[in-house]
């Protein structure tokens, strides 16, 4: 199954760390990050695990709910947090899903047959609270994520959502941003009354919008 953006992220119930989880009752009205591994004790997830755990409060700033995946069953996570919280200085704070029938992966796209059919590949998925696809990530096992791009997207998200506006290349918060195609100039002077620097008719740069 192929997940593609704008489409409702696949529920599910499965057992965790945490208990025993409903993914759209768990999350609520949070947005969400979903990320897996390919299985437990792996050198390249134990480090972002890790990195996970310490952006708590970056998580919570933005009303996110993060939780992981992999093929092993939850005894085998609680062992691996347990090496996580020494090697990383930071313990666990989030559910990781045990997903040993693969149930969740099939639903989501995971496994990817001609990588390794046996297990998942390392996907992030960002889901917004009306449980709609944002974001989907597929990485290599060489190359760990880069978490700080995923909250740099939810920032994006969490910002254009609320104005009229998109962001550009490398755009981090506080830089400009860009006036929506959909906004004509005559709107645009009502929603951005300080005006704006247009580069093309179509590429109008202004402040970023203060809530």
């Amino acid at each position: 199954m192929t997940i593609q953006l704008g489409q409702i992220a696949p529920d599910f119930e499965q057992d965790s760390t945490q208990g025993r989880i409903r993914f759209h009752e768990w999350l609520g009205d949070s947005w969400g990050v979903l990320f897996s591994h390919p299985r437990d004790f792996t050198p390249v997830c134990t480090t972002e695990l890790g990195a996970v755990a310490k952006l708590a409060p970056e998580w919570e700033r933005r009303h996110v709910k993060v939780i992981g995946l992999s093929v092993d069953p939850v005894d085998s996570h609680h062992r691996w947090e347990g090496d996580i919280a020494e090697t990383q200085g930071a313990a666990v704070n989030f559910p990781m899903i045990a997903d040993p029938d693969r149930k969740v992966a099939d639903l989501y796209g995971m496994v990817h047959p001609q990588a390794d059919p046996s297990i998942t590949v390392r996907s992030v998925f960002v889901i917004d609270p009306n449980k709609k696809v944002r974001l989907s990530l597929t990485y290599p096992p060489s190359a760990g994520r880069n978490f700080q791009e995923v909250l740099r997207v939810i920032d994006s998200l969490q910002l254009t959502d609320g104005y009229k506006v998109t962001t550009p290349a490398d755009w981090q918060q506080g830089d400009d941003v860009i006036i929506a195609p959909s906004v004509n100039d005559e709107a645009a002077r009502t929603l951005f009354p300080d005006g704006w620097k247009t580069l093309k008719p179509y590429l109008r740069m202004v402040a970023q919008p203060r809530g």
